[in-house]
């Protein structure tokens, strides 16, 4: 098979797994896993051959490890110190060596069908089990608006040190692979190259980087920023290379040493693109190493090692989580949230096969086994409040007692608002609230946030604001209105469904990034919907109009029409190149566009009612003729031979308005 063709079938085999599993609400990582599977050498064998791809899947890998250097702080670090360095620590440490033993008795059990691996191959296996999937986890707690709570901290300070472990588990590895005889000196040379390298580029490094990185950032080139940044990754890594070591320390070095300057969010989504693709086809890769014969032939022994390892891993953290003083009921949800395997293991096996130092048999069924416990993690993370509260006998009371918490500053007050989050705006909102003397209770997830303002004397409790039994609590039946101050529409939804079931007549105001979501909150019951873009632009613009002289009531005569028409007469931009927005904001962003009107279009002397491209979502905002411009033209209005037509919709309904626009008149008949 050619490179094109080799090509040509990742990325068909990709996107069809990528669609999938987004229709089935899954990571998009597994589908990569699952075609791998399927177009590999042990399935259907459309790709036989895996060394063509090996290297640039590599730096899929090269990719991940830059954007964990990205993340990288050491103020952050030094924040979680004891989550990260203490509950991490333990929890990788304690792994390795439960799975190291475990792996060690199975080959000694049944040493015909898995041999006897070594030091190396035990501490890869130990590492391999012993990390979490920060992509999976991660985006499960994004949607479920748990990062901030008090089980989301302790995965993310879990998940944090995992990725860290990995760079000297890349060292130690392959140095204790080399022969016995060789062995210290070996781990010796490893330790020392990695050292020195490492002081070498974090001391000229750190001086050169922000220095370099304005120079490039001057010359206002997005071609030249984006060149600079593949050069200063990839030449990193091929340094550590040289040196012995892995091209992904290189690879996280320069993400640590970026993340110290202005341009590291700039960075970050620059990189985006080449890490999600290239760390795709690191997947396929992976999932190519499956055979799915030997497993089947094995599969008891793959539903052993998927479930007994999930298990241990479980009861192993969920320990642990207790011991560093979380509740039963954390300690739970901790544990479900970091049992299944993650995407640093693969790494790791992939290392221990290109050694050659771990049974292919036993590589099989560990490969597996962790895709099969990546595939149960979204389902044990979603359901992981029901596990807690069955499990833990004390989580009930615990609820309860915090239900009790807020019902207590609620229960003799009426007339007051529920602040659902106390974020900056939800502070900023309060301050206004104390100043007018209206009673209010704020809910938030944040229990450091809570105890801050609670020592403070502010009326803040912990409470999940999508939760019934919360906003029950907190007096909904008697407020006088509930304000949603985070930007997250699904949580919104959440919380306006349960407002609007419990308190139909409340009036709801949301926060939201922008005016996308409006029509979607509105619809969901809010009553009122502030896009924080849209406010911010017309405070700018009230500043400026009064400072160039427009009366301060022809200025707040505006404002009140842009709100009165729900910031339609604001909705739409024109896009640019620096505008980079997903696919969904894609789909439901409202833009402007320009369409000049051909000679011989049908529209010519026709009114823009007899036109018609409201029917296909779109709307006229201004007509340009010679010069002049006419804003918020009358229906009847005609348009004449190179008019310039600004339009006003969705993706899909200005390319529908322009083509009815450019259309040509039929030829006449002779």
């Amino acid at each position: 098979m050619s490179t094109l063709e080799l090509s040509l079938l990742f990325l068909l085999a990709a996107v069809i797994g990528v669609v999938v599993f987004r229709i089935l609400h899954l990571p998009p990582m597994l589908g990569y896993l699952v075609v791998g599977i399927v177009i590999g050498p042990h399935a259907l064998a459309f790709a036989a051959d895996l060394e063509s791809t090996r290297h640039l899947a590599e730096f899929g890998v090269v990719f991940l490890m830059f954007s964990i250097g990205l993340e990288f702080s050491l103020p952050k670090l030094y924040a979680m110190k004891r989550i990260v360095f203490g509950f991490g620590f333990a929890q990788v440490a304690s792994t390795i060596v439960v799975a190291g033993l475990g792996g060690l008795a199975l080959t000694r059990w049944m040493p015909d069908l898995f041999g006897r691996p070594g030091g190396a191959a035990l501490l890869a296996l130990g590492g391999a089990l012993a990390m979490s999937s920060t992509a999976i986890v991660v985006k499960m707690l994004t949607e479920r608006i748990e990062l901030e709570s008090e089980h989301g901290r302790r995965i993310v300070g879990v998940l944090l040190f995992q990725d860290l472990a990995v760079i000297p588990l890349l060292i130690v590895v392959p140095a204790l692979a080399s022969p016995d005889g060789e062995l210290a000196e070996t781990l010796l040379i490893a330790l020392a190259k990695a050292a020195g390298v490492l002081a070498l580029l974090l001391y000229f490094g750190q001086k050169l980087m922000r220095g370099w990185f304005t120079v490039v950032a001057r010359r206002k080139s997005q071609e030249l920023f984006m060149l600079n940044l593949l050069l200063v990754t990839l030449g990193l890594a091929w340094i550590t290379e040289l040196a012995g070591l892995s091209l992904a320390l290189g690879a996280f070095v320069a993400g640590m040493l970026i993340s110290e300057t202005e341009y590291r969010h700039r960075v970050e989504e620059d990189i985006k693109p080449f890490r999600d693709v290239l760390l795709g086809l690191f997947f396929i890769t992976i999932g190519m190493l499956l055979n799915v014969g030997v497993v089947l032939s094995h599969l008891g022994w793959v539903l052993f090692l998927f479930a007994v390892p999930l298990v241990l891993k479980l009861l192993l953290i969920t320990g642990l989580a207790r011991w560093f003083g979380a509740s039963p009921g954390v300690a739970i949800r901790t544990g479900l949230g970091l049992a299944q395997a993650g995407e640093f293991g693969f790494v790791l096996l992939n290392l221990a096969g290109d050694l050659k130092i771990l049974d292919p048999l036993l590589l099989q069924i560990v490969l597996a086994a962790m895709l099969l416990s990546m595939l149960l993690a979204p389902f044990l993370i979603q359901y992981s409040e029901r596990i807690a509260l069955r499990v833990a006998s004390s989580e009930w009371m615990l609820q309860s007692l915090a239900l009790t918490q807020i019902a207590s500053r609620t229960m003799a007050t009426r007339g007051h608002v529920i602040v659902c989050g106390y974020g900056r705006s939800g502070q900023n909102l309060v301050r206004l609230l104390d100043q007018e003397s209206i009673a209010y209770v704020a809910l938030d997830l944040d229990p450091d946030r809570v105890s801050a303002a609670q020592a403070a004397g502010e009326s803040v409790v912990y409470g999940d604001a999508t939760r019934r039994e919360a906003l029950t609590a907190a007096g909904i039946q008697r407020a006088a209105a509930l304000v949603v101050t985070y930007a997250e529409t699904g949580a919104a939804e959440k919380t306006l469904h349960f407002a609007h079931e419990m308190a139909p007549e409340l009036p709801v105001i949301v926060r939201t990034h922008d005016d996308s979501d409006i029509d979607r909150l509105k619809r969901a019951g809010a009553t009122e919907v502030v896009p924080e873009i849209v406010e911010g632009s017309l405070m700018l613009a009230s500043h400026a109009l009064v400072l160039l002289g427009v009366p301060v009531d022809r200025v707040a005569s505006r404002l009140s029409a842009a709100r009165d028409s729900r910031y339609q007469m604001l909705s739409g931009s024109f896009y640019g190149a620096d505008d980079r927005h997903g696919e969904a904001d894609d789909a439901r962003s409202v833009r402007l566009r320009s369409v000049t009107v051909p000679a011989d279009s049908h529209v010519v002397g026709r009114t823009l009612a007899e036109i018609g491209v409201e029917g296909l979502g779109a709307a006229v905002t201004a007509i340009r003729r010679r010069g002049i411009r006419g804003i918020d033209p009358a229906p009847d209005a005609r348009l004449m031979a190179g008019d310039g037509v600004v339009l006003r919709g969705s993706n899909e309904a200005l390319a529908l308005a322009e083509q009815r626009l450019s259309e040509r008149r039929p030829p006449k008949m002779r």
